[in-house]
């Protein structure tokens, strides 16, 4: 006599969407496997701090004088999104005052809504007042919503420095845009200190 053993348990249907949530977990759990003590992670991340402000300050001169006015600069080097339907982003950076780096942080996004395609940009956040910066550094996770204010215009040759922007605590200049999708907002985006 055989018996027929029968599987309790019915087949699971891979979603799109399950995909996209099952991929970005994934990539961020990647990511943090490169958060360990010992490794060389932060004199990667100072390397390519450095040559992202001095293509800033390459591309748009005028942000020299808010780097000068600024109580601190948050420098993410390279940030990655990709969607497909859902979508997310990551990257990591440095917090630096009076040009000394103080702290590492990463940079996270979800997004949801149509979209297909990638794109990569860098970006600088100015803290143009004390306590914009003390704020940032003392939260856990701090979101970047509609209090900041963008400098750098889309295709622009140089940073604005048109003094109603100027009394903004926080400034953002993202360049260096490219990709399949174009057009970077910071709303949204994650950033929480890291141990590189």
């Amino acid at each position: 006599m055989s018996s027929i053993i029968k599987n309790p348990m019915p087949p699971v249907a891979l979603t799109r969407r399950g995909f996209t949530l099952g991929a970005l977990a994934g990539a961020t759990l990647i990511a943090a496997c490169g958060n360990g003590i010992g490794s060389n992670g932060a004199a990667t991340i100072d390397a390519r701090v450095d040559a992202t402000l001095a293509q800033m300050y390459r591309t748009y001169p005028n942000t020299r004088d808010l780097a000068a006015k600024s109580n601190g600069m948050l420098i993410m080097p390279l940030v990655t999104e990709a969607g497909f339907g859902f979508g997310g982003g990551y990257g990591r950076g440095a917090l630096r005052v009076n040009d000394v780096t103080v702290d590492y942080y990463s940079n996270t996004k979800a997004s949801a809504g149509f979209q297909i395609g990638a794109k990569q940009y860098a970006h600088v956040l100015f803290f143009m007042t004390q306590d914009a910066l003390e704020g940032f550094r003392r939260s856990s996770g701090w979101t970047a919503g509609a209090e900041i204010d963008y400098v750098t215009p889309e295709g622009g040759e140089s940073a604005s420095t048109d003094t109603n922007v100027l009394t903004a605590p926080i400034l953002a200049a993202i360049f260096g845009q490219a990709g399949l999708y174009a057009g970077a907002s910071l709303e949204g985006a994650k950033y929480t200190r890291i141990i590189p």
